[in-house]
Parts: C-alpha cells; structure tokens; sequence
C-alpha cells in the first residue's frame, strides 16, 4: 500500500474516499483510532492509502478534484 492523502480534515478524507471507491479503486484510512490518544481534537492526520498499482489513477482522480495528495 501507498500513501496517497494525509489530513487531519475528516471531510477531505471523506471525501477523497468517496471519490476514489466511485472510480473503483480501494482505499483504505489509517490512524483513525489515533483520537483516542490525542483526546478527539483532531492534532494526529490520518492518511488514505492505495494500493501501489492503483496509485497513478488515484493521483489523477486527486488532481482532477483539485485534493493535494502525497506525491
């Protein structure tokens, strides 16, 4: 797996989901249990991976969406 988004904006995240399982391409969120350490506010970012074969269309879908992505 590859990182492709890292944010601590839930919506982004969400959003980045959304857009990415529409194209059929499998994500997957990581870190999204870290709340509980930091106390819910939101200061650890969570990072959306893909698969590594899957990274090149996913970056397309990110710029075509204007998302910054990890390149």
């Amino acid at each position: 797996m590859k990182e492709l988004l890292r944010s601590t904006d839930p919506t982004i995240l969400a959003f980045a989901s959304a857009l990415l399982q529409g194209e059929d391409i499998d994500c997957f969120q990581m870190d999204v249990n870290m709340s509980v350490l930091e106390g819910g506010i939101g200061i650890f970012p969570r990072r959306l991976m893909v698969r590594s074969e899957d990274f090149d269309r996913a970056a397309e879908v990110m710029r075509d969406n204007e998302i910054p992505f990890t390149s």
